[in-house]
């Protein structure tokens, strides 16, 4: 096993599942007098926890201009489910939705709770907020204006069980004539929304692209934050204070053979690979800067990109910017636990703890390549896929 949280690697451990699917013990052997079909052996595998992806669009279509803003949410719904078990077949046993079109996040949120589905951990926004003609529009997002619209649209989403709120601070890669260098909010828009997630005890995550913009949000109380296409030494030194976090999602800008095999608009890959080599050098500086990063593909995450699921393309992607095996597996494991609240209870193989887990052949830490064949998949003590029996 990999202890993720100091590092220490656990030999010859057995790892004991309650009934109510959380980690009853681990110890330095079996307990004696248990049937084959009581006993999942992964001897000569690494156990690790399983994966935590912060930034997923289960909904989302490509190209993007495909969107049908009036779709029937029944439909929204099968697409979204489909990505969701594809998730959880490749390891990410916990999700955090950040703009879901009809809020199917939250109405798959619901179908898992009453045992009518299984999928991964959802952890939803319902649906982002955007302003009117900024880089949410088109999407089927809710839509607002000014400080008191963005606090209203805002309670909406927290009202239908949302556990998050997302917005939009600048533009991004997807339009034709859109950059991520446009500031999209005013400070009382971004102070609505944070006012409204305060209200409920959570927070605000942010579509962001430049520094000026995403100290404006920091200012107004954002912790989190997406993409950081552009940082400078300033603002990321003000990201690595504690409490906040930062989403790189580099295979945004590093998937082009994917981008094409979904169909993406022209413009939209060339926005991408000229945004690479910025975004590259500013997840560097937030590496350098002590910045708490955690991993989401803005993907689907069980989607394969160039064989392996978009997570874990995700993953080696921040490895290649300069973060450490630990740091990387924290990334997708207890780092993203504390972000979505669960820390106590999920991102690490601990008794009381749910038993999340995936096994890999090859030590981690030594290369995290191993996570390219992720051979075994368990969610709450139930084995979801078992490629070695």
């Amino acid at each position: 096993m990999v202890d993720v949280l100091t590092g220490e690697r656990l030999y010859q451990r057995a790892v004991e599942t309650a009934a109510d699917g959380t980690v009853a013990q681990v110890t330095a052997t079996a307990p004696a007098g248990l049937s084959d079909a009581e006993v999942v052996d992964v001897a000569g595998r690494w156990l690790l926890p399983g994966l935590i992806s912060c930034h997923t669009h289960l909904s989302v279509v490509f190209p993007f201009s495909a969107t049908d803003e009036a779709e029937n949410p029944a439909v929204t719904a099968f697409r979204s489910a489909t990505r969701a078990s594809e998730a959880l077949r490749a390891g990410v046993t916990t999700i955090r939705c950040v703009h879901e079109q009809n809020r199917a996040d939250l109405l798959l949120r619901t179908a898992v709770r009453r045992g009518w589905f299984t999928a991964p951990r959802i952890i939803g926004a319902g649906r982002a907020v955007s302003t009117r003609g900024g880089h949410g529009q088109g999407s089927a997002c809710a839509y607002a204006t000014g400080e008191q619209g963005f606090y209203q649209a805002a309670l909406a989403e927290l009202a239908a069980g949302a556990d998050h709120v997302k917005i939009f601070i600048n533009g991004g890669l997807a339009g034709r004539d859109e950059h991520y260098e446009q500031p999209e909010m005013t400070d009382g828009e971004i102070r609505g929304a944070v006012r409204a997630a305060a209200e409920h005890d959570t927070y605000v995550v942010a579509h962001s692209g430049e520094p000026t913009a995403i100290r404006q949000a920091l200012a107004q109380g954002v912790r989190c934050f997406e993409h950081a296409y552009r940082l400078d030494d300033e603002t990321a030194a003000l990201l690595a204070r504690p409490g906040i976090f930062v989403t790189p999602t580099l295979c945004v800008t590093r998937s082009e053979s994917w981008m094409r095999e979904r169909g993406f608009e022209e413009h939209s890959i060339r926005n991408a690979l000229a945004a690479a080599d910025e975004h590259l050098n500013s997840i560097q500086r937030a590496i350098r800067a002590g910045v708490t990063l955690v991993n989401g593909t803005d993907y689907p995450p069980g989607d394969p990109v160039g064989g392996i699921p978009a997570a874990v393309h995700e993953l080696l992607l921040m490895a290649g910017a300069g973060l450490s095996p630990l740091l990387s597996l924290q990334s997708v494991s207890v780092n993203a636990a504390a972000l979505l609240g669960i820390g106590d209870r999920v991102g690490q193989i601990r008794p009381g703890y749910e038993a999340d887990f995936v096994a890999v052949a090859a030590d981690p830490l030594d290369d995290l390549a191993a996570l390219r064949a992720i051979s075994l998949v368990v969610q709450g003590g139930r084995v979801v896929r078992e490629d070695a029996r």
